[in-house]
């Protein structure tokens, strides 16, 4: 995904700090974002464009954009695996348990906002809506009890 969060160059947190396992429920886990998921994500993000621009975060974002090429949404990947390794950001895919199909995506970076430490968005697959507000209050919970960002912003979801 071409963000402007892929433009920061200073890491994000400091080498001393242990990243946490990512969490999961009976339904779904996240797992970092790799260059293997190329197809499955991009199938799962663009079979739901217009569920994604619905999404919360997502609203007046200008991804996702189409169309999109499979060697193009690879360098989009290569450059969030590029992000973590250099601790500049870390995205994480959804993938549903027990299949671990990719349903959707989670976005951890550096806020743009003055007075925020990090940004988030996430997004799930339209034949998936339901997981959204499961996904987003696991991510908040793993965020407040896990890194170190003193604030965060993730637009709500509906309860």
């Amino acid at each position: 995904m071409d963000t402007p969060e892929t433009e920061h160059h200073r890491p994000f947190v400091g080498d001393d700090f242990v990243i946490p396992a990512p969490p999961g429920t009976v339904t779904f886990v996240l797992a970092p974002l790799e260059v293997a998921h190329n197809e499955a994500d991009l199938a799962a993000w663009s079979s739901s464009v217009d569920h994604i621009h619905a999404t919360p975060g997502f609203e007046h974002h200008p991804w996702p954009d189409e169309p999109m090429t499979l060697a193009r949404n690879e360098a989009d990947l290569r450059g969030h695996v590029e992000d973590r390794s250099m601790r500049r950001g870390f995205t994480y895919t959804v993938l549903s348990i027990p299949e671990h199909a990719v349903i959707g995506c989670v976005y951890i970076y550096p806020s743009p906002s003055s007075g925020v430490h990090a940004h988030v968005r996430s997004w799930v697959v339209a034949s998936r809506h339901e997981l959204d507000a499961p996904l987003y209050r696991l991510v908040c919970d793993w965020l407040k009890a896990e890194w170190p960002f003193a604030t965060v912003e993730y637009a709500p979801r509906p309860a």
